[in-house]
């Protein structure tokens, strides 16, 4: 049996990585966090760690015999991303740890121009992957779409919306509406994670997505859904370029932790990544591609639970 270690595994998207990798007897599975907790699913083990002090790290990896870390950690800033460069060089000091898989968990943005302030920080951790002996990978599956269905679906993410506010009957759509992106559901990302972890080698960028699909398409299952009409804004790329979009009613739930000229900077920016289709996963190069057997959620399922809501 092999021991996985989640970094951040308490919450979002990490619990639900931890917590399909528990239900498979070909793994343990220990979840590092910076305080004790006590989580829902009791069979969870929580291991209290300073990311402060990589000579722990290193003993807590080694003590659990830990062969692949997966980083789920939120790095957006300093302190976390020092947080999981302290992780990388646990892991490559650690006898039994060869696997690694940086927090990304969205889309890969090349060029400069389109940076969030906190995409230099997640690449710094690439560099350093590739200086040491570990074998890794980033994982990229465009947009996470459990707001679509949030809160009448299972999910660890939270209740948001950025495009599509479902609970409103509104939407906010970048561009024409008829750029493809890819959308993932965080249970399938688990789902696909889960199995890349048995491949023999792994490519330094993992692609997976559920659904392959336009805003407009969106819109119209969504209108057909709940049997109504949105308020619909269509935003030209112009006014995304200088970071302002249409504000839909469920952004102000967020106003006390992003003010709303931040928020509109970083949806907008989500919105130019859609029309310039820097969220879209190429099929040819995805774990879709190689694990068929894995059957993703669409849109319209996610979206389902909404009717007659």
């Amino acid at each position: 049996m092999k021991t996985i270690a989640v970094a951040g595994g308490t919450g979002k998207l990490g619990l639900t990585i931890a917590e399909t990798l528990q239900e498979n007897p070909e793994y343990s599975v220990i979840v590092l966090s910076r305080k004790t907790q006590e989580l829902r699913n009791a069979a969870l083990k929580v291991v209290v760690v300073d990311y402060s002090k990589p000579e722990e790290l290193h003993k807590v990896l080694e003590s659990y015999a830990v062969e692949t870390v997966i980083s789920a950690l939120q790095v957006n800033s300093a302190e976390s991303g020092a947080a999981e460069l302290a992780l990388v060089r646990a892991a490559d000091a650690c006898l039994t740890t060869r696997r690694f898989i940086s927090s990304d968990w969205s889309m890969p943005i090349k060029d400069p121009k389109y940076y969030l302030p906190y995409l230099p920080i997640r690449h710094q951790t690439i560099e350093t992957l590739r200086s040491t002996d570990l074998e890794f990978t980033t994982v990229y599956n465009g947009t996470i779409i459990d707001q679509l269905g949030t809160p009448h679906i299972r999910s660890h993410m939270g209740v948001y919306g950025i495009h599509i506010d479902m609970a409103n009957r509104a939407a906010a759509i970048p561009g024409s509406g008829e750029d493809f992106v890819s959308f993932t559901y965080s249970f399938d990302i688990a789902r696909f994670v889960e199995a890349a972890l048995g491949l023999e080698k792994w490519e330094q960028e993992t692609y997976c997505y559920s659904d392959n699909v336009t805003h407009n398409e969106i819109l119209r299952i969504a209108e057909e859904t709940v049997g109504c009409k949105f308020n619909v804004a269509y935003d030209p790329v112009e006014k995304l370029e200088r970071g302002e979009m249409t504000e839909l009613p469920i952004h102000q739930a967020s106003y006390k932790r992003f003010p709303k000229p931040a928020l509109q900077r970083r949806f907008s920016l989500f919105g130019l990544y859609h029309v310039r289709g820097m969220c879209y996963m190429p099929p040819e190069k995805s774990l879709n591609r190689l694990f068929p057997h894995i059957k993703t959620h669409t849109v319209a399922e996610l979206m389902a639970p909404w009717k007659n809501v």
